[in-house]
């Protein structure tokens, strides 16, 4: 068994950081405290925070409630809240979520939500307990690193110009928000499709998109190769108002997204598929298709080879080459086939039949190892699909 790869590499990066049912019945959470005031305060006030109830005990000790937006619901409890004290001290936090669910994410920390850390903590049935040391200096603690919606306009400028690709508006979500697309189009009729953040607090999948879109970005021969014979799609954030709410999962309606690209009931999703149905009726044709998510272990979910979709091995090759890429990880597939599910690598398998898949990283994975994965990811992914190998054989 291979082990978890730990190394560090150099990408070309930038430096920032500044499954369920629909419901109709959406449980808004509007952060309410009893924390916000006194010497020591805990406060739940910009994008992405969450901190749906806050008791305080006395002698600096505090109980969190984390509650979902709605139910059913997958158990992804997220939390964003700062600390900040007239006068240093020690302060105790216990997290505990709402029903019967468990903490799934362990604590960050970071004083410019910049640098991250996991911190020392303790789980004690259902409660996730923790000290820090409380000052001025405000503290910001979340589930995992905080990725607003200002992070991708900012990445994407960068991107702008640094490379060829170039942002426009693609849609809206339900309360407004735009909702970005980057395209990097060569003297191509395919697409190469990248999406992410359908949940919100799927922080992981964000770190690999990140440095995967770079690398096909990137400033060398072979990309640029590579951008000639195809052209790439990116939709890195399709969930903007649940990033912004601090949802578990679900959009503003209380809906998961990734189970959607089959009845086409929100904006969101819609608005996707109504945007490569257009690149179709041009004449052009989608090619495969990434899609980024978290979970408790890195996974690729893939499609049976036997579905009937194009180049039916193709996937098999790429993430084989990936596996060879990387003596130190182990590349886990699992296909599968769900019809009615409405998850979005089914979507593009039944309507343009190719190959998809659901890029998984662990929620703990480590971060340098994310980017190292992520980074030859890319590079295989371009190196078989213009390998000219016949991937309708094994």
């Amino acid at each position: 068994m291979k082990k978890q790869l730990l190394i560090c590499t150099w990408l070309f990066s930038i430096v920032l950081l500044a499954s369920c049912a629909e419901t109709t019945t959406v449980n808004e959470s509007n952060n309410a405290q009893a924390c916000d005031t006194g010497t020591v305060r805990l406060i739940a006030d910009f994008e992405a925070s969450r901190m749906d109830e806050c008791i305080n005990q006395g002698n600096n000790k505090f109980v969190i409630t984390i509650k979902p937006e709605n139910t059913p619901i997958n158990s992804s409890p997220w939390y964003a809240f700062k600390v900040v004290a007239d006068q240093p001290t020690q302060v105790k936090v216990t997290i505990q979520i709402a029903g019967k669910r468990v903490n799934r994410y362990l604590p960050k920390i970071s004083h410019d939500m910049v640098t991250w850390r996991t911190h020392t903590h303790k789980i004690r049935g259902k409660r996730l307990e923790f000290n820090v040391d409380a000052s001025p200096k405000v503290l910001y603690i979340a589930a995992q690193e905080v990725i607003n919606n200002q992070y991708y306009l900012d990445w994407a400028k960068h991107l702008e110009t640094t490379t060829q690709v170039k942002q426009s508006r693609l849609g809206e979500s339900i309360q407004g928000r735009p909702i970005y697309k980057l395209e990097s189009k060569g003297n191509s009729d395919e697409w190469l499709v990248v999406l992410g953040r359908l949940h919100p607090p799927e922080i992981t999948g964000a770190l690999a998109l990140f440095p995967f879109v770079e690398t096909l970005l990137a400033d060398n021969k072979f990309a640029e190769n590579f951008r000639k014979k195809f052209n790439v799609l990116i939709i890195p954030n399709l969930n903007p108002d649940g990033v912004a709410m601090g949802n578990w999962r679900h959009n503003a309606n209380g809906v998961d997204l990734n189970r959607d690209w089959i009845t086409f009931k929100q904006p969101e999703t819609t608005q996707v598929h109504q945007y490569l149905q257009h690149l179709v009726a041009q004449g052009q044709k989608i090619k495969f298709a990434v899609d980024f998510h978290s979970t408790q272990h890195d996974v690729f979910y893939t499609m049976p080879v036997d579905y009937g979709v194009e180049d039916r091995f193709f996937v098999k090759h790429w993430l084989g080459a990936l596996n060879q890429s990387l003596p130190s990880f182990e590349v886990i597939q699992k296909p599968g086939n769900r019809p009615n599910n409405g998850v979005s690598k089914q979507y593009f398998a039944d309507n343009y039949k190719v190959h998809a898949i659901t890029y998984e990283v662990g929620d703990e994975t480590n971060r340098d190892s994310i980017k190292v994965i992520a980074n030859n990811a890319a590079v295989t992914l371009m190196q078989t699909l213009m390998s000219g190998a016949d991937h309708n054989k094994e």
